[in-house]
């Protein structure tokens, strides 16, 4: 039997995507004195010059800097409880929901959110974003039987991200379960053409890729307090020769804002698509009564 295939999924990355900081500058190296400057020379060393994968790099820099305050997952969360966002969040969460109609809702059209992020996932599980989620990928920690965080867990690299694009579309949200399974187009819950991704650079082409590739919807969000334009040019260049999204707009989730807008309207499009196919569905699958 076919999925309904009646969710819109909405996936955002979250460092300059949701968040105008990094999470780790914002509430965890002020907590632990880290100085952000030698951390991140640091995890290039590791890469230079140890070979390291980034991301790997990154959280091995984490748990040697952390290794003398022994933070749990536990503390990180409650760090995570001091991020803050792009002005608009988080509530356009709830008032994306407004936007469905009541016909909308009689089909059973749904809007679900998702993080993809190589950030760190404790910090996100704390923060006021969390309610409003589905689900949240990120970096994990291992604990030790002291209950400090003491080895990665799971890491989410730039390429990898896009492995979870295919699970929110499958459904299968448990990394233990294989994403690799076959699964025909009509059993997915959420379709590439009922998802849209928000990201804000070259960290994100891979997910934009697949997008692209799959019918899916991408967004680029700059911050549009960046005096430097780097931040600007980081999404412009996504969508010049490389043409790998089709709009930018700045990270303000603001009702009325250019990124908004692009948003509900992005929603209503897919809704309505959705109504329509299930009307279909609907009709065709009506046996007419017999008549004398």
């Amino acid at each position: 039997m076919a999925a309904p295939q009646n969710v819109i999924g909405i996936v955002y990355d979250y460092d300059q995507t949701l968040s105008p900081t990094y999470m780790q500058d914002e509430v965890l190296f002020p907590k632990f004195g880290i100085n952000p400057a030698e951390f991140w020379k640091r995890c290039k060393k590791l890469v230079d010059e140890d070979g390291y994968e980034n991301e790997l790099a990154y959280l091995k820099a984490m748990i040697d800097y952390l290794e003398m305050d022994g933070p749990s997952n536990k503390d990180l969360e409650e760090l995570g409880k001091g991020l803050q966002f792009f002005p608009g969040l988080p509530e356009m969460f709830e008032e994306l929901e407004v936007l469905l109609s009541d016909e909308h809702r009689a089909m059973g059209v749904k809007i679900e959110h998702y993080i993809v992020s190589s950030g760190i996932k404790a910090l996100i599980d704390g923060s006021r974003l969390k309610p409003y989620l589905t689900e949240i990928f990120g970096c994990e920690f291992a604990e030790n039987s002291a209950g400090r965080i003491s080895f990665p867990r799971r890491v989410i690299s730039h390429t990898a991200k896009t492995q979870y694009l295919f699970r929110i579309n499958k459904g299968m949200l448990d990394p233990a379960e294989d994403v690799n399974d076959h699964m025909a187009d009509e059993l997915r819950p959420i379709p590439f053409p009922n998802m849209i991704y928000l990201g804000d650079g070259p960290t994100d082409v891979p997910c934009f890729t697949v997008m692209k590739r799959f019918g899916g919807h991408s967004i680029a969000v700059y911050n549009p307090a960046d005096k430097s334009r780097v931040s600007f040019r980081k999404a412009f260049q996504l969508a010049g020769v490389s043409g790998r999204i089709k709009h930018i707009a700045p990270a303000d989730y603001r009702a009325g804002s250019h990124l908004r807008l692009m948003l509900e309207e992005t929603v209503l499009e897919i809704a309505s698509r959705i109504v329509e196919t299930r009307r279909r569905e609907l009709v065709d699958g009506t046996v007419p009564a017999p008549t004398h």
